[in-house]
Formats: C-alpha cells, sequence, structure tokens
C-alpha cells in the first residue's frame, strides 16, 4: 500500500501575524513546526510526503525541509555493516494551491482534500502498482510526540479509519490531531464541498450574486465543518500529550510549560537535496 503522508499549510492565516508563514513558528530551538509534521508523517510509515502550500511560501519551506526525510526506523540500524545502505528515504512534494480556488475554497481542510487529490493523480499517472491508497493527515499546528506512531503502523496501514484523540479532543472537534482517510472517502467529501458551501450566485437562475461575506463561504470552514461526515466508523490512537498551538495565546501557554520537550531529530530531518541531473554548465 502507498501511504501519502499529507500536511496541509495553505489555509486563512492564525492571528499570529508574523513576516512568514505560520507553520514556521519554531516550538523549541531550531525546531519549527511544519518539521514536526515532517517527523510525524515519516514515524506513520507513509511513503511520501505532500506539503500543500501557497507559491509565495514555498521557497522558504523548501529552504527549511529539503527535498527528502528519513524514515526513523531504518535510519539508525546500528547492527547493519553498510547502515546508509538500508535507509529508507521518503521524497518531500511541494503542492501550490490552484488558483481558482483561492479566496474560494482555500480553507485548512480544502488542503488536504486537494493534497490527497494531487498524490493520487501524479501516483497513478506513474503506474497502478504506485498509486496512493490511503492518507495521513499532520497538522503542523498541533504539537504532540511523533514517534508514539511507530508502534502503530499496521494500524494505520490497514482499511479502517484511525484517529488521533486526546480526552475526546480529536479533528472532528477541531482539534489538529492526525487522521487518516482513503480514497472513497475523498470523493465523498470532495462532492459535499459543492453541497455545503455558497457560490457566487444566491439562486440557481443566477440572476442575483451573494453579496461578498456570503459568497463562497467554504473558504472559512473549520475542520470540523469539511471532516465531520467521518465521524462514524474509525480507530481511536490515544496520544499521552497534546498542545494546541493555533492561535498566539494557545502557543505562548505551550512554549511556557512544553517547549523544552520536543527536540529535533537531525538524524530524520536535515536540509538535504537531490543530486541534479543533466545539468547544463554553460
Amino acid at each position: 500500500m502507498h501511504l501519502a503522508g499529507i500536511i496541509p499549510v495553505a489555509g486563512q492565516a492564525l492571528d499570529f501575524n508574523m513576516p512568514w508563514h505560520d507553520c514556521l513558528m519554531p516550538i523549541n530551538k531550531d525546531y519549527l513546526a511544519i518539521e514536526r509534521s515532517v517527523v510525524e508523517c515519516a514515524a506513520a510509515g507513509a511513503n511520501t510526503i505532500w506539503i500543500v502550500c501557497n507559491d509565495d511560501m514555498q521557497p522558504l519551506i523548501r529552504y527549511r525541509l529539503g527535498d527528502y526525510a528519513q524514515d526513523p526506523v531504518y535510519v539508525n540500524r546500528s547492527f547493519e555493516r553498510h547502515r546508509s545502505e538500508h535507509q529508507r528515504v521518503i521524497p518531500i512534494y511541494y503542492v501550490p494551491i490552484h488558483a481558482r480556488d483561492r479566496n474560494k475554497r482555500d480553507c485548512l481542510g480544502w488542503s488536504v482534500l486537494y493534497g490527497a487529490w494531487t498524490a493520487s493523480r501524479i501516483t497513478s499517472a506513474l503506474s497502478a502498482w504506485l498509486k496512493s491508497e490511503k492518507y495521513y493527515v499532520s497538522f503542523p499546528y498541533g504539537v504532540y510526540n511523533p514517534f508514539m506512531l511507530r508502534d502503530f503502523r499496521k494500524n494505520i496501514r490497514a482499511d479502517k479509519r484511525v484517529v488521533l484523540s486526546k480526552e475526546d479532543k480529536k479533528v472532528f472537534n477541531n482539534e489538529y490531531l492526525g487522521f487518516t482517510f482513503d480514497h472513497s472517502d475523498y470523493l465523498k467529501l470532495k462532492e459535499e464541498v459543492k453541497v455545503k458551501s455558497t457560490g457566487l450566485f444566491r439562486d440557481e437562475e443566477r440572476t442575483s450574486r451573494l453579496s461578498i461575506d456570503e459568497r463562497f463561504s467554504y473558504r472559512f470552514f473549520e475542520l470540523n465543518e469539511v471532516f465531520e461526515s467521518l465521524d462514524d466508523d474509525y480507530e481511536t490512537i490515544e496520544v499521552e500529550e497534546y498542545h494546541n498551538i493555533g492561535d498566539w495565546q494557545s502557543y505562548t501557554k505551550f512554549l511556557s510549560s512544553a517547549g523544552d520537550k520536543f527536540n529535533k531529530p537531525k538524524s530524520i530531518i536535515n536540509y538535504k537535496e537531490w543530486n541534479g541531473m543533466g545539468i547544463d554548465e554553460y
């Protein structure tokens, strides 16, 4: 099974108001929120990682993350004679939101769906054996220990959905906790976009336009509004410690109480690029 890790970045901005993107906020010394999400996807056993971000912030995010990460299960095999030959590389791809979706339905939940669509379209075009069949979603604005997912890799790859939880807090309660879904779930959620969201016109005859605040309401949807239809049949994985850093007050509270608990695993994520092929020297 091809498990694709989805990290949604494009969406409505938080209240940080920094010159850089909200996902680049540090959670410890030399450790950013989006880097923790990459480690989480790697620990969950993702074969590829797809970061959905707009073009204006993509160069800075890529400058920090690079082109690939290492699988934590294979990166430190001390018993192997040639350790580097047994490492498993996880490619990182950067996906910009389509121009037609800008300011219309580009909420954080739509970034998840668009990342899943892009991953499925590209991998299926390469080979039917490479097509992504399931997706693991990691949000940069929720902080918890990513390595606890190593023990649940088989559960995450199973047919049943997996939802991370902390004392009944889930993505269905608008919390930034990871979860999985498959391609059939994506098709259902995509059809719901047309039903739940308003468009440009007030009626089907297109005789009257909605006001600017009323049109394209999907862009303001919260996570619970996008994924509420998946709240029926799933397996719950309880996390030991969870911090929501989706606003400034929660972020400062996290730094003061648990900011030194999460350290950057440099063996897994450290800026690296693929070697260029066919580069002209002229």
